[in-house]
């Protein structure tokens, strides 16, 4: 997608059930604002097929609430979490960083939701922080350790970096459990064990 102006952007929007609009959405950075070009947006597979067959329970969309969406749940709703942008401005102009924001070419957000990726990490590869930071808790509200044996069910992005995560435990015996006998070679290229249920 390509803004239109410098003062425009253009936004994903779900309008109903299954439905999408690319929708102009103005952009203006006011104080303390950063304003960045998206690189890469992630799509999830689980909450955002939700929102887009307007799934979310009522009693659901508080908590479900993206930083910086527009519009309520079910529709329209501009929605998304995990973006990676190049910074256009200020002393961190040219940068790559990552930031919870909805699918849209360009981003004016507050300065503190910006981070900067660390050198050497792929911006490609960046927009998944927001699901490792879910695999993360995943492992630590599990409370796995290392020599347990642990069994994550569903080779999803959460559930394969959760089984990569807990395969790097010393001594830990790993196993990924998936309905899709294909996700066996994932599981491989993750080093740890696969089983079907």
């Amino acid at each position: 997608m390509e803004a239109r102006d410098a003062g425009s952007a253009r936004a994903l929007w779900i309008v109903g059930p299954g439905a999408v609009e690319i929708r102009d959405t103005p952009l203006r950075a006011g104080p303390g604002e950063v304003e960045l070009a998206t690189r890469f947006s992630g799509i999830s597979r689980g909450t955002e097929a939700l929102v887009l067959r307007g799934g979310v329970p009522e009693g659901e969309r508080a908590r479900m609430r993206a930083p910086l969406q527009e519009g309520e749940f079910p529709w329209p709703v501009k929605y998304g979490y995990a973006a990676v942008g190049r910074i256009l401005s200020g002393a961190a102009a040219g940068r790559d960083a990552f930031v919870l924001a909805p699918h849209q070419d360009r981003l004016a957000v507050p300065g503190a939701m910006v981070l900067p990726l660390p050198a050497g990490v792929p911006a490609g590869r960046a927009v998944l922080a927001s699901n490792m930071e879910t695999a993360l808790n995943v492992v630590w509200d599990g409370g796995a350790a290392p020599g347990d044996r642990i069994a994550v069910i569903g080779a999803g992005v959460v559930g394969a970096l959760a089984a990569w995560l807990c395969g790097r435990m010393p001594g830990a015996a790993v196993t990924l459990i998936d309905l899709l006998p294909g996700r066996a070679a994932l599981a491989a290229a993750l080093g740890v064990g696969f089983a079907l249920p």
